[in-house]
């Protein structure tokens, strides 16, 4: 999947606008508050009915409007869609031009995965934000996977609302089975999922931190201890979870935890290095995700240039070169891209034309393209 073209109206700080993506490469250079991170921020939108930048909807529509648009066509002419009419509480949801209910459907034709300078999160966040990273990729990669979430959950729902209310032992006992069943179901397929992404993992680290590849090691936490049936577990914790009024074990409480010599790896990386292991980390689900026929991820990187030095850049852009997939890059200088554009501009001895990049200048939430990028499509 890739975005050929992007319109947007009326959202956040951007112009009425429509433009043309290249489907490998594209860099977006402009001030900080120029529009830059809106333009990812509306991809990201179509691609998971959510923002990265807030959690309140009604602050995408432009000031003092009520409603906005956002719109794309892929390099095989589908077309998606999503509007917002906070005066009417009215959404719509369309794939060439026919209404659909859930944002799930959009989801299932387009994968975006995003690295921002807040997406140290992962690190420091806690539990929630890497579990957010792995179901992101789960739901295009265990394509059943989001419809056997959804039922865990009703139960989980279930099963804390009979620890809240003190219902008795046989109801309580009949939602603890099914909870223990779903929750082994879930991680079982989580668990095969991650070894996946483990093993892809190092083929990353050796382009972008090849002094630590041999020497990260990743370990999956289930949601119980590891010597324990779930069933055991639970039972050993009963005190527990009437105190605090939830389930404190099973399949929602999995983690991931990235190490080097039995140390957080936080710990013992700079900031930059950090970068480059999200970015890593992020290539790699990319990868699991490309490799599924139904959609192709779109990566989407804010501001390149922080954190990042020159040689950092040099390997990243050695990095996407071996990534199938449409990459969008913002900049706050265009001299930050200069490894990115050598890549790319390698003259072919046919044409005459330069290879394969489209580079916009974005300003006061206008975005234009800068004539010295030549594309071939």
């Amino acid at each position: 999947m890739g975005v050929v073209k992007l319109t947007t109206y009326n959202f956040r700080n951007l112009s009425a606008l429509t433009i043309d993506l290249h489907p490998k490469l594209n860099f977006f250079v402009g001030d900080n508050g120029s529009g830059k991170s809106s333009l990812l921020e509306a991809i990201f939108f179509l691609g998971h009915g959510k923002s990265f930048r807030t959690s309140k909807v009604e602050h995408l529509a432009s000031y003092e409007t009520d409603n906005f648009v956002v719109s794309i066509k892929d390099i095989n002419d589908l077309q998606l869609g999503l509007s917002k009419n906070f005066a009417t509480g009215v959404s719509l949801i369309k794939i060439n031009g026919e209404r659909f209910a859930r944002l799930s459907e959009l989801a299932k034709n387009i994968a975006v995965q995003i690295v921002t300078p807040e997406s140290f999160k992962l690190f420091f966040g806690g539990p929630k934000e890497r579990r957010r990273f792995v179901e992101l990729g789960m739901f295009h990669v265990k394509h059943d996977s989001s419809k056997q979430w959804r039922e865990f959950n009703r139960v989980l729902k279930q099963r804390n609302a009979c620890i809240r209310n003190a219902l008795d032992k046989s109801t309580f006992d009949y939602w603890t089975d099914l909870f223990c069943n779903l929750s082994e179901q879930v991680a079982e397929v989580r668990s095969k999922y991650i070894v996946n992404l483990i093993d892809e993992l190092p083929f990353w680290l050796n382009i972008l931190l090849p002094s630590i590849a041999n020497k990260v090691t990743v370990q999956y936490l289930q949601g119980w201890p590891q010597k324990k049936s779930l069933i055991d577990a639970l039972s050993d914790g009963y005190e527990r979870e009437q105190a605090f009024g939830y389930s404190i074990y099973g399949a929602h409480k999995f983690d991931l935890k990235f190490m080097i010599a039995k140390q957080a790896l936080e710990s013992q990386l700079s900031r930059g290095q950090q970068k480059l292991f999200l970015l890593a980390l992020t290539f790699a689900q990319a990868k699991l995700i490309a490799r599924v026929n139904r959609v192709k991820p779109i990566l989407l990187i804010d501001d390149i240039g922080a954190e990042l030095d020159a040689n950092s850049r040099l390997s990243l852009s050695t990095a996407i070169k071996n990534l199938d997939c449409q990459v969008v890059i913002t900049a706050i200088e265009e001299g930050v891209l200069q490894p990115f554009i050598n890549d790319c501009s390698v003259t072919n001895n046919e044409s005459n034309e330069k290879l394969k990049y489209h580079m916009f200048h974005v300003k006061h939430g206008g975005i234009l393209p800068v004539n010295n990028s030549v594309m071939i499509e």
